[in-house]
């Protein structure tokens, strides 16, 4: 029998691999910014731009959903206060990058339809805020959190008795 797709057992793993995958959309969009910024908006940079789009606007969203639900709560339910802070700090950066998403995708998705409307130093400023919140939350959760969600994942684990199959 195996586990569903969501499930924390195989979660761990599908999320530092997005964490990878974000890593090098934001790379992607950080060279993108710089792209516009000395050559304009071109064939590559429209290219560039649908990617980022669309990969933040979906794989992205879904990651924090799947935090959300499946690695957040039980450290929140335990005892830890200092832990129980970064996880809402955590929390408060899903916010914060979403409402900075809602700032950049339109300007994504413009760039993408090869539309020059945008205002190049508005697109940098947003890029780069986007950029240091979602790189320092990645860092965040792979350096404190994860390993902490880890630890209680193998202790429950080796805590609960085995039901045959």
């Amino acid at each position: 029998m195996s586990a569903a797709p969501n499930a924390p057992a195989a979660g761990f793993e599908a999320q530092d691999a997005c964490h990878q995958q974000m890593l090098v959309h934001l790379s992607m969009l950080s060279d993108l910014a710089q792209h516009i910024d000395q050559l304009g908006i071109d064939a590559e940079a429209q290219r560039r731009a649908g990617v980022v789009e669309s990969f933040f606007s979906g794989t992205s969203r879904q990651h924090h959903a799947d935090e959300e639900k499946n690695v957040f709560p039980p450290l929140l339910a335990g005892s830890d206060a200092e832990l129980i802070a970064l996880v809402q700090v955590l929390q408060q950066d899903h916010c914060w990058i979403e409402e900075d998403w809602l700032e950049l995708a339109p300007q994504l998705r413009a760039i993408a339809s090869g539309n020059n409307w945008i205002d190049s130093a508005e697109f940098q400023h947003n890029a780069e805020i986007f950029l240091a919140l979602t790189r320092g939350h990645i860092e965040l959760e792979e350096k404190m959190i994860y390993p902490q969600a880890r630890a209680l994942k193998a202790h429950s684990a080796s805590r609960s008795p085995r039901v045959p199959l």
